[in-house]
């Protein structure tokens, strides 16, 4: 009851502000390395410069006046680094910028012509865009505040005792078997099982591994919660007894329910449950380059993580004491990484991992939408001759280290590339690995150069960012 009359003055104070120009707030979140800051990089220069986006309907129409960064909203909530994000994709050495490790925010100011008669009445229409970024993996936290301890350690050693993840997960499960939680607690026992822990979710988010289901979020993005007792527990199995106070088990109990209070309970009231819509970018082709149960974890993270949107249809009145995300965009990242022709594919291949949470939406009266996009485009198609066939490739610059059979790209090294061919079926993604077609998804380095506009400002080319703008932002700018 604290927390939803907190998040309803929360809303009140943003409404008050919002009584001259109206505000927007887009979350932006996907599990680590999805993309994230590069969609929210490119989503802000394409509006400040006046980029082509032909399926941004207020820019194809002539609407869009244009667009300027504002004061920054929130003075407890960092600000995205747009510049800095920004010079390191399009600087002397372009390269990908670092990932998301923490909450940041930023507010763009839209002036556009309504094409609504009424409103046109009253001359140039003012919105205000506020971005909010956030790991994903926090999203995986919220559904804690509503599980004990000795249920999330059942559901946490049960998913570590799954085959797949027995080579990561093994020396941390050896490590319970041997602790006994019925003993005397001390820090240095708490501290070694939440090191092993910690160690195995780093070892599951390998591109080996590429497993997604891996809360607590903030244990592999511990900012300065970094070594204090919220952040230092792990998984066990309860006693045969009930536990004494004075035991492991009730002291790693006690600061599981601290990590709650602390981290993400503030987290969903300041910040999840104040937001209007909400763009989830998912990097499935690094699941499907793992397997199948890669494949299966990510769905099953993405359910978890979709379940926790307040979703549903809202009005003027109802924003005044909740918020109720509205419209969620699915956005399948890093679609450069195939041949046009396979986006169909790729398109399918989400709809398939996020049916559940999509029909959740849709019940709830929000709607929802798939899109294989790529903020940024780092490859170009071409073709190639093979065996007297000609096959659609790929043409880029692999990241250094990266690996194809025996090769290892140094980074400066161009090549053409056929990634393999998606299945029809997403179902069979899901099956053996038998059945899973052989896939060749490399990370590639951004372009070298960009095409320049009569501005002077940098083009950054993309796949359907255009249309992900417009199912975002359009309706609110007739």
């Amino acid at each position: 009851m604290t927390d939803e009359l907190g998040i309803a003055l929360g809303n009140l104070a943003d409404a008050a502000s919002g009584t001259v120009t109206p505000t927007l707030r887009i979350g932006v979140t996907g599990l680590s390395r999805a993309g994230k800051t590069i969609f929210i990089t490119a989503f802000i220069h394409n509006l400040l410069t006046g980029a082509r986006l032909p399926g941004f309907a207020p820019m194809a129409e002539g609407r869009l006046i244009g667009a300027q960064l504002a004061e920054h909203p929130d003075s407890a909530t960092p600000r995205f680094a747009y510049e800095a994000h920004l010079k390191a994709l399009t600087g002397a050495q372009p390269h990908w910028p670092d990932s998301t490790r923490r909450i940041s925010q930023l507010r763009l100011t839209l002036r556009y012509q309504s094409n609504n008669w009424l409103w046109s009445r009253f001359g140039i229409s003012t919105l205000n865009l506020d971005l909010v970024d956030y790991p994903g993996e926090w999203l995986l936290d919220l559904p804690l505040l509503t599980r004990s301890y000795a249920q999330w350690s059942e559901e946490a050693l049960s998913l570590a005792n799954r085959p797949a993840r027995d080579p990561v997960a093994r020396p941390y499960l050896d490590l319970v078997t041997a602790t006994d939680p019925g003993v005397e607690a001390t820090d240095a026992a708490a501290e070694s099982l939440a090191a092993a822990y910690t160690q195995y979710l780093r070892d599951s988010k390998s591109d080996t591994q590429a497993l997604s289901t891996l809360p607590p979020g903030r244990f592999l993005m511990p900012g300065d919660l970094e070594g204090s007792p919220a952040l230092t527990f792990a998984p066990l199995p309860p006693p045969a007894a009930t536990p004494r106070s004075s035991s492991l088990y009730a002291m790693l109990e006690r600061r599981y329910e601290a990590y709650k209070a602390v981290v993400v309970r503030p987290f969903f009231r300041d910040h999840f449950a104040r937001l209007d819509r909400q763009i989830v970018v998912v990097d499935a082709l690094r699941a499907l380059n793992a397997g199948p149960e890669a494949v299966a974890d990510l769905e099953m993270a993405l359910t978890s993580v979709l379940a926790c949107f307040r979703q549903g249809a809202s009005n003027p009145i109802s924003r005044l004491f909740t918020r109720r995300i509205d419209r969620i965009l699915f956005a399948a990242t890093k679609a450069d990484l195939l041949h046009h022709t396979s986006h169909p594919r790729l398109e399918a291949i989400l709809n398939r991992l996020v049916a559940s949470a999509a029909r959740r939406a849709k019940f709830a009266g929000a709607e929802a939408r798939s899109l294989a996009i790529a903020a940024i485009r780092a490859t170009r198609e071409g073709t190639v001759k093979h065996n007297g066939e000609t096959l659609d490739t790929i043409i880029g610059t692999p990241e250094e280290g990266q690996r194809l059979g025996g090769t290892v790209y140094d980074g400066k090294t161009e090549i053409a590339l056929f990634p393999g061919d998606l299945p029809q079926s997403p179902d069979s993604l899901f099956k053996t690995v038998e059945s899973t077609p052989q896939l060749n998804f490399l990370r590639f380095l951004p372009p070298a150069a960009y095409e320049v506009s009569q501005t002077g400002d940098p083009v950054l080319p993309n796949i359907r960012l255009d249309r992900a703008l417009d199912y975002l932002i359009g309706d609110r700018m007739q």
